[in-house]
């Protein structure tokens, strides 16, 4: 094997190591999976207590919002996850229906398929400023049309991500089917997410043209090949 594909071949590795790290969300994804499964697993234990379940869910809530900032985590999205977890169970407590717990979840994930097409509609698709600006790239990833367009056929992958957790989420809501809305958080948050950041990965690479650089090397106008 030549030295020069090696290279290639250790830069398409390391492309997608970076890809995986960057957007794989492990660690954010099981913050987003464990306060509902408390909050379910608090619920029911307890004899279908919303307020038991609700303190359990914001305690494991802070609980990973303290680990997560002791890991150095984004302060602004520890809070927001924090919040959204006691929003839960504020809104539970309100109407009086465990089931309510989950709807701030049901909203945020419509609101997140929403941002993600206006995206790739605009021709700023969400996974493309992600990946460019924790590359440092600034916009020169949006000035290579083959960097673009892969980004916005890939930006759909997560659109799916949404919609599919819209098409599970919202019929078991509909019929208060609080245990399993509790085992969906499970299989649709980690799971999902290692799916859609490996389907994400294939699309790009499979979008960009043999002879591209790569992620790491936008071929701007005026930039030899």
């Amino acid at each position: 094997m030549t030295q020069d594909r090696q290279a290639e071949i250790a830069e398409h590795s390391d492309d997608r190591d970076s890809f995986m790290r960057l957007l794989g969300g492990w660690g954010s994804a099981i913050d987003a999976m464990l306060p509902p499964v408390a909050f379910g697993l608090g619920w029911f234990l307890s004899g279908e207590s919303i307020a038991i379940g609700g303190l359990v869910a914001v305690v494991v809530g802070a609980v990973l919002a303290g680990w997560r900032l002791s890991q150095r985590a984004r302060p602004l999205a520890v809070l927001i996850s924090l919040l959204a977890v006691a929003l839960g169970a504020l809104i539970a407590l309100y109407t009086g229906d465990a089931v309510d717990f989950f709807l701030p979840r049901l909203v945020t994930n419509a609101l997140s398929a929403l941002a993600w097409m206006t995206s790739i509609a605009i021709r700023w698709p969400l996974l493309g400023v992600v990946v460019g600006t924790a590359l440092g790239q600034a916009r020169r990833w949006r000035q290579d049309p083959d960097l673009l367009r892969a980004y916005s056929r890939a930006s759909w992958v997560w659109v799916g991500q949404y919609v599919v957790r819209l098409a599970v989420f919202i019929p078991l809501w509909l019929l208060d089917a609080i245990g399993p809305l509790t085992v969906s958080q499970v299989v649709l948050t980690w799971p999902l997410v290692a799916v859609c950041v490996a389907g994400s990965w294939w699309v790009v690479r499979r979008s960009l043209p043999a002879q591209h650089p790569g992620l790491r090397h936008p071929r701007v106008a005026g930039t030899p090949e």
